[in-house]
């Protein structure tokens, strides 16, 4: 029984000691990425809205990389379904509306 025992500790430990860095590494990353903006990113936000608004009205949008268009494309899905997700959350069902007659 003390075999299992000390065998079970062994694993925890050596789970936590592996999750230890990849713990701090999402925590570094979701202090900055996961921050909602500050009043000072406003002015940067509207410079890339403007940026965005000439590409598209210049035609420069047809020379990029195949590269930036898929990741482009990605993250365009991305924002997509944690909206879907977030529609999801709110109505608390995944089809349709709770409507109490």
């Amino acid at each position: 029984m003390s075999g299992a025992v000390t065998k079970k500790v062994g694993l925890i430990s050596s789970i936590i000691s592996t999750a230890k860095p990849n713990l701090n590494t999402f925590i570094k990353y979701a202090k900055v990425e996961l921050t909602p903006p500050k009043l000072s990113d406003l002015p940067e936000v509207k410079n890339e809205i403007s940026k965005i608004i000439q590409t598209a009205k210049s035609g420069r949008w047809k020379n990029i990389t195949v590269k930036d268009a898929t990741i482009n494309s990605l993250v365009a899905i991305e924002v997509l379904m944690w909206f879907y997700v977030g529609e999801c959350i709110g109505k608390r069902h995944l089809i349709g509306y709770d409507i109490k007659l």
